[in-house]
C-alpha cells in the first residue's frame, strides 16, 4: 500500500468540505495491490475474462459507482457522484476492510478486478489503481498529440509518471519543474527534456518566461499535479494560445486561488479537473509497468516501511524530498 497525496490530506483533516474532516474513525489506504485470500461465490473471472483462483495476484479499482446514475449509463462510472464517497466507510462497521492500511481487503461485487501477471513486481504495480492510472486518464483526457510541448508542475509520485506518460504519447518537449533537486533528477530519467527548479528560479515570473523560451512561445498543455492551488495561476500563464490546463492534484477545499477569466477566453485555453479514472486504465496501468519495469528507474520511486512502522511512514511521506513513494508492507 502506497501512502498518496490524498491519505496525508485526510490523515490531516483537509479532505472534506469545510476542512472537518471525517466525524468517524476511517481506514486509510486507496493505492494498492493484494493476492486473493478467498472468493466469493461465483467469482471466477476478472474484468478481462482471465480466470482467477486464490493465490493470484490482482490490482482493481477502489471505487465503484452506483450503476444507474446518467453518467454510470454513458460509461463513465468515475464521475458517478457515489464513486468517492463508496471508498469512504466507517472503519468500526462490518465488514471493517475497506482501506488498505491493514492485511486484509474486501472488494464489493460491482469493483473492477484486474489479474497482474506472475511477473509483475507487487511494489511498483501498488501505484498502478490510483497515481499511475489517474495519470492515464487525465493525459487522455486532456489529449497529448505528437510533438506537443507539454509542462507538468510537480515531480512527485503523479508528476513523474505524468513526465515519463507525456514522453510516451508522443510529446515533442516535456518540462518538469519542482523544488527539489532530486525529483528533478529523477524526472530526466523518467523522459523529461529540461527542468526547472523552485530553488534556482523562486520568482513565477521567470519560471513562466523559462517555460516560454524551452516550449517556443508556450506549452501546448500544461499539467497541475503539486496538490496546490497557488500553481494553477502560474501554469495557466505558461500556455500557449489554445492551450489546454489540466489540473489533477489540487484537491483541498479550503484554498483557492485568483483568476483572471480575460486571459482564459482571449487566449482560448481550455481547463479541465479530473477525478479517479476508467477502469480500462488500470490494464493499461499494468501494461505500462510491464513495459517500463526494466527501462525506467521506477523501483527507486518507491521507499517500503514494515506496517507496524506505519506511523513513521505517514511522517516520512508528509517531509520528504526526494521522488519516492512511501510504502507499506506486509511481507
Amino acid at each position: 500500500t502506497n501512502i498518496c497525496g490524498s491519505d496525508l490530506h485526510m490523515y490531516k483533516g483537509e479532505a472534506f468540505p469545510g476542512g472537518m474532516g471525517l466525524p468517524f474513525a476511517y481506514l486509510l489506504g486507496h493505492e494498492f495491490v493484494g493476492e486473493i485470500a478467498a472468493l466469493g461465490d461465483g467469482v471466477k473471472r476478472d474484468s478481462t475474462g482471465q480466470s482467477l483462483k486464490i493465490g493470484d495476484r490482482v490490482t482493481f479499482a477502489y471505487y465503484r459507482g452506483c450503476g444507474n446514475c446518467k453518467h454510470c449509463t454513458r460509461g463513465r462510472e468515475h464521475v458517478c457522484p457515489r464513486a468517492m464517497m463508496s471508498v469512504v466507510r466507517p472503519a468500526d462497521e462490518a465488514p471493517h476492510f475497506f482501506g488498505g492500511f491493514a492485511e486484509y481487503y474486501m472488494l464489493n461485487r460491482g469493483q473492477r478486478i484486474f489479474k497482474l501477471p506472475q511477473d509483475a513486481p507487487l511494489d511498483l504495480c501498488a501505484g498502478i489503481n490510483c497515481a499511475l492510472s489517474q495519470v492515464i486518464q487525465g493525459l487522455t483526457e486532456i489529449g497529448i498529440n505528437y510533438g506537443d510541448s507539454v509542462v507538468i508542475q510537480g515531480a512527485g509520485g503523479l508528476g513523474l509518471y505524468a513526465t515519463a506518460l507525456a514522453r510516451e504519447m508522443g510529446a515533442g518537449t516535456v518540462v518538469t519543474i519542482d523544488g527539489f533537486a532530486e525529483r528533478l533528477k529523477f524526472a530526466t530519467a523518467m523522459g523529461a527534456d529540461a527542468t526547472i527548479s523552485l530553488e534556482d528560479e523562486p520568482d513565477p515570473r521567470q519560471r513562466t518566461k523559462a517555460v516560454k523560451e524551452l516550449t517556443g512561445g508556450g506549452a501546448d498543455v500544461v499539467v497541475e499535479v503539486v496538490g496546490h492551488p497557488s500553481a494553477i495561476k502560474e501554469g495557466i500563464r505558461m500556455l500557449d494560445r489554445d492551450g489546454r490546463y489540466l489540473i489533477m492534484g489540487a484537491i483541498n477545499p479550503k484554498q483557492t486561488f485568483d483568476a483572471d477569466p480575460s486571459m482564459i477566453i482571449g487566449n482560448n485555453l481550455d481547463i479541465r479537473g479530473v477525478s479517479l479514472y476508467a477502469a480500462p486504465t488500470l490494464q493499461q496501468g499494468i501494461q505500462f509497468i510491464m513495459r517500463n519495469k526494466d527501462k525506467l528507474p521506477l523501483s527507486n520511486m518507491v521507499k517500503s516501511y514494515p506496517f507496524d512502522q506505519a506511523d513513521d511512514a505517514i511522517q516520512a511521506a508528509m517531509g520528504r524530498s526526494d521522488a519516492c513513494r512511501v510504502q507499506l508492507s506486509f511481507d
